[in-house]
């Protein structure tokens, strides 16, 4: 019994014969011709057989290849923990705690000494000893170049005081001071000025010159004294000062100088009038209106032609006058303008006499009313 891979297809035993007898036919080019036809049936037999066994016995074709996703290995994440940074003590380090004197903005005269004292704390690990107070910048004001600090202990509070002098002129002044340590090292200050200093800060304003007061009195003479209103025909009165009206039924004005020309160029501080002397007969405040006190320029000496002058209000009393009535900005006008005096004009608040026959006004000696200015040069 034969198995399937001895078995020979017949067709190859036939090609074999065939080929074998070729190699004993004589080799004249007539009988060659017939063996190479003979040859080439054989070989054409030979590949229609093998093309037949291709078509029954089709080539076993390896699948396709197809694209596979790589293989991926999980690599577990590495888990990290947040470092907690833990502050590193500094040897030197201060905090600024307050000003001890001196507050920022603190007003002192051109020149004028004073002492600044801060209070700072050792935060640092280091114990100062050897440290100094360094001026750094700004306004020195006349302060030293550096001073010594004394020993002080982490934890510590000190004052520092530094002695100074205030600039010569007007204005707005600042100095920063720093600490320094024995080796030289400018140390840094919390809560100080940029993490690193502090500082003193004042003004300087000079004062006003000193102020020089006087009391004046009324001139008198022909300068001060009563106009009767021109119905009355009266003439004028030098040196007695009447404001109201008379039995006879006119009104009167009354009038009073001040000499100011000593004051040329001054600063008026204060002008206060005192009409404290004069009285009152009757009851001109109630009858007449009250009695106004104004202020005006008239022409010397007094005449009837004052009479009517302008004047401006300063107050309407309605009782006794009294020591204390305010005339500085009056007072200022007229010495801005260079006048030479001052002048008040009292004169009933109604236009017209009551009309009862009898008197009722404010009267003043000549002399008696008086201004007192206090002003600086």
């Amino acid at each position: 019994m034969f198995t399937k891979t001895h078995r020979v297809p017949t067709f190859l035993t036939f090609i074999l014969a065939l080929v074998l007898a070729g190699c004993n036919l004589p080799s004249n080019s007539t009988e060659s011709e017939g063996a190479n036809a003979v040859l080439t049936a054989a070989a054409q037999t030979v590949e229609a057989n093998l093309t037949e066994a291709s078509v029954l016995n089709p080539p076993t074709v390896p699948p396709p290849v197809t694209d596979t996703p790589p293989l991926t290995t999980a690599i577990p994440s590495a888990t990290f923990q947040p470092l907690t940074p833990t502050a590193t003590p500094l040897c030197d380090l201060a905090s600024y705690v307050n000003d001890v004197t001196v507050p920022d903005g603190t007003e002192f005269q051109p020149n004028e000494n004073f002492t600044k004292t801060w209070r700072l704390r050792n935060i640092g690990v280091c114990t100062w000893s050897g440290y100094s107070l360094v001026f750094d910048s700004g306004d020195a004001m006349s302060g030293p170049a550096s001073s010594p600090i004394g020993s002080v202990s982490p934890g510590q509070e000190v004052d520092i005081s530094v002695n100074l002098n205030a600039p010569g002129s007007d204005g707005s002044y600042r100095g920063y001071w720093r600490i320094k340590n024995a080796s030289g090292v400018l140390i840094p200050v919390a809560s100080g000025y940029q993490g690193k200093s502090f500082f003193v800060d004042i003004k300087v304003k000079t004062p006003p010159p000193a102020s020089t007061t006087i009391s004046l009195n009324a001139t008198g003479g022909s300068e001060g004294g009563t106009v009767y209103e021109p119905a009355s025909g009266l003439s004028p009165v030098l040196g007695s000062i009447l404001a109201g009206d008379i039995a006879a039924d006119f009104l009167a004005r009354g009038y009073m100088s001040f000499d100011i020309s000593a004051l040329s160029g001054k600063t008026i501080v204060s002008a206060m009038l005192d009409l404290s002397s004069c009285s009152p007969l009757n009851n001109p405040f109630t009858d007449l209106s009250g009695i106004w006190v104004g202020e005006l320029q008239y022409g010397l000496p007094l005449d009837q032609s004052d009479y009517n002058i302008s004047g401006t209000g300063i107050i309407k009393l309605t009782s006794s006058p009294g020591s204390a009535i305010d005339v500085k900005s009056y007072v200022q006008t007229r010495v801005t303008e260079g006048k030479s005096r001052f002048q008040i004009r009292l004169h009933p608040a109604a236009g017209n006499s009551d009309g009862d026959g009898q008197s009722d006004y404010v009267l003043c000696g000549a002399t008696s009313p008086k201004l007192t200015i206090t002003y600086q040069p």
